[in-house]
């Protein structure tokens, strides 16, 4: 593994939004042994707050703006985005190669991947992270707090002390994560504010699942809301229940918002005593929601509409039995004419 002047460094963008929030930039770049369809051989996928707004891949070898506010990025950036990312997919190529060597293996489907960033936190103070994985497993990572690089993998020992051997390195790896992206992450703030600062509220609402002869589950879900950062708890009579609660993790929606959950399990005759908490940066005030039971009144739209249905299937088979019986004996479902469905000339025409 080389030292940094194998890292080239992507441009880093910023997270925007309020200064009262912690704000984080995170770019992962993969490398497969093995591509194939809708797997490349080579991807990189830069997220701002959680928020995916740049994206490469080898297929396409471009670099592309995925968030609107970078959109209007000057076309050299992105040129020179591309150069750097086709010498970089090379890189990892190589990477993936040496690792398969190191891990003594010569086949299969194995996987490089290499993350960092930086963050701004809502005091004020600032933060980074590189580390180095390999096969899902960690293999080398830097200690922001140390200055060196820590060696989770027996593999990457060699790696390591290369690595912390050489101040000059070491020097760039700090400057980097401590100024450069922090310094980033504040232009690409001004840039992206108006987006990155809005407010969506989550819309939350409890479900019970009953097991048999046992514990009854309630779910505590929030969805539709933004920014990322959001804390569902569930309390008993006023009292927080962490201890039982399991969490499922904020997870992204397709239109840039998220979803989370947490659930409980309680006795059955206490689900009146249960009330989920729900604090978010859109809301004046912490949000309570509580299990209740289906109201009865929903059955009587249901029921109604089965009725109508079954009318209007018997309705439908009375008038194909008396076409039957009465009407000539023509095919149902025989094509239409050609004039219905206009000519082909239209098509023709355009080539």
């Amino acid at each position: 593994m080389g030292g940094p002047g194998s890292l080239l460094l992507l441009p880093i963008l910023l997270l925007g939004g309020a200064e009262s929030r912690s704000h984080s930039l995170q770019y992962f770049l993969t490398a497969v042994s093995e591509s194939g369809p809708g797997v490349p051989e080579f991807t990189v996928a830069g997220y701002v707050d959680g928020q995916r707004f740049v994206e490469y891949d080898s297929e396409t070898q471009q670099m592309q703006a995925r968030a609107p506010w970078m959109q209007e990025t000057e076309p050299e950036v992105w040129e020179r985005e591309n150069r750097v990312h086709k010498v970089r997919q090379a890189c990892f190529r190589g990477k993936v190669r040496s690792h398969m060597h190191l891990y003594n293996q010569s086949r299969g489907f194995h996987i490089f991947q290499y993350a960092y960033g930086c963050e701004i936190r809502a005091d004020g103070s600032t933060g980074g992270f590189r580390r180095f994985g390999y096969d899902g497993g960690d293999f080398l990572i830097y200690d922001a707090a140390r200055h060196r690089w820590e060696a989770p993998a027996r593999e990457a020992e060699a790696t390591q002390r290369q690595w912390n051997g050489d101040p000059v390195a070491l020097q760039y790896y700090r400057h980097f994560l401590e100024q450069e992206c922090v310094e980033a992450l504040r232009r690409y703030l001004q840039l992206g504010r108006g987006a990155l600062a809005r407010r969506e509220r989550p819309a939350v609402r409890v479900t019970g699942r009953d097991a048999p002869d046992g514990p009854t589950t309630l779910c505590c879900q929030a969805h539709g809301f933004y920014p990322r950062d959001i804390a569902l708890s569930w309390l008993r009579k006023g009292e927080s229940r962490e201890q039982e609660t399991w969490r499922g993790g904020v997870l992204p929606n397709g239109d840039g918002t998220y979803h989370a959950w947490a659930t409980v399990e309680l006795d059955p005759r206490e689900r009146g005593l249960y009330r989920c908490h729900v604090e978010h940066e859109s809301l004046a005030q912490p949000l309570v929601a509580v299990w209740e039971p289906p109201s009865e009144s929903l059955l009587v739209p249901v029921v109604a509409g089965v009725i109508l249905a079954l009318g209007a299937v018997a309705v439908l088979v009375g008038l194909a039995w008396r076409r039957r019986q009465s009407g000539p004996k023509a095919d149902l479902y025989s094509p239409a004419p050609a004039s219905e469905h206009g000519s082909d000339s239209s098509i023709t025409a355009l080539t």
